[in-house]
């Protein structure tokens, strides 16, 4: 049985430099303890080459290189994923960040975690999402790359777990809560909310009674990371900075080195002043009991040429 369902809604997300928040939360917190820092810059440079980076075999680092120097386009793959455990998780949240320093302009393309394609590696339809669990970063970006017939320059992966520990060593954080719901543990009022790590976590990972689903979720997770920050940039937390960078260590791969996050923040840095945020739109779908996203053709053929024009 197909049953299908429409969606129209397109998330304009706050425009505002959170996007970069797995790599720059750490160069944020670095700014503001001025003399302080350079302890902390070699702690950062040692946690990213030798716990964070994860080259890959889909991904030529000399070519990407090359382009970098050149100043080209770049396209970096974020991964957040829901690690429990032992369990492998899969990537909650996928979207590619398009860097266009040419005409200093940034696009964050937002892949719905349901949307149905081929899995790179499988040789079967299935949930995008699911390419993590099956194979990792290599098999997502395999599988994004094949999607959208487009080149994949770095990826960076964030396990949201990860949050539950950053908010506990900062001690909580407060955000604006739009919709108000319980999970019978703890309950989420409209406006301003505190919470410790524990809640946090349960403020992310609820979907079900959000009527805007996945794309609520994506919404709260923003809005928690910037948080985040600002709490993190807090002076009183100056000396917690090693504390939340290890943190960071522990919960985050990348395959971008320390190196070339120098380089992003320098010569790709101007890619901020024009910033657009852009939701893939399709429409759901009951296969075989199994709901999937499905986003047509011409849909992929306009998210193409907004990263490639």
């Amino acid at each position: 049985m197909l049953r299908v369902e429409t969606r129209s809604n397109r998330k304009k997300i706050n425009k505002k430099w959170w996007i970069w928040t797995p790599i720059i939360i750490v160069v944020v917190l670095i700014a503001v303890v001025g003399g302080y820092a350079l302890s902390i810059v070699n702690n950062v440079e040692e946690t990213f080459n030798t716990k964070m980076h994860d080259p890959v075999e889909s991904i030529d680092q000399e070519k990407v290189k090359q382009k970098m120097d050149a100043s080209e386009p770049l396209n970096i793959l974020l991964l957040g994923v829901d690690e429990r455990g032992n369990d492998v998780g899969r990537s909650d949240a996928l979207m590619v960040l398009n860097l266009k320093p040419e005409t200093e302009e940034m696009q964050l393309i937002s892949i719905p975690r349901d949307t149905r394609t081929l899995i790179v590696g499988r040789g079967e339809q299935d949930k995008i999402n699911h390419a993590y669990a099956f194979g990792g970063p290599d098999m997502s970006i395999q599988t994004v790359q094949h999607f959208l017939d487009i080149e994949i320059d770095y990826f960076v992966r964030v396990n949201m777990e990860g949050l539950q520990e950053l908010v506990d060593e900062l001690g909580t954080i407060t955000v604006d809560n739009e919709i108000e719901w319980s999970d019978g543990t703890y309950q989420f009022t409209n406006g301003p909310v505190e919470m410790d790590g524990a809640k946090t976590l349960a403020y992310v990972r609820m979907r079900k009674q959000d009527p805007a689903g996945d794309f609520g979720r994506t919404e709260r997770q923003r809005k928690v990371i910037e948080a985040i920050i600002n709490d993190g940039a807090n002076v009183a937390n100056v000396t917690k900075i090693n504390e939340l960078i290890n943190i960071m260590g522990n919960n985050m791969s990348t395959s971008i080195d320390f190196n070339a996050v120098k380089s992003l923040l320098g010569g790709y840095t101007n890619t901020r002043k024009n910033m657009n945020s852009y939701q893939m739109q399709g429409s759901g779908t009951t296969i075989d009991g199994i709901y999937y996203y499905i986003v047509p053709e011409e849909e992929v053929a306009k998210v193409q040429a907004m990263i490639n024009s």
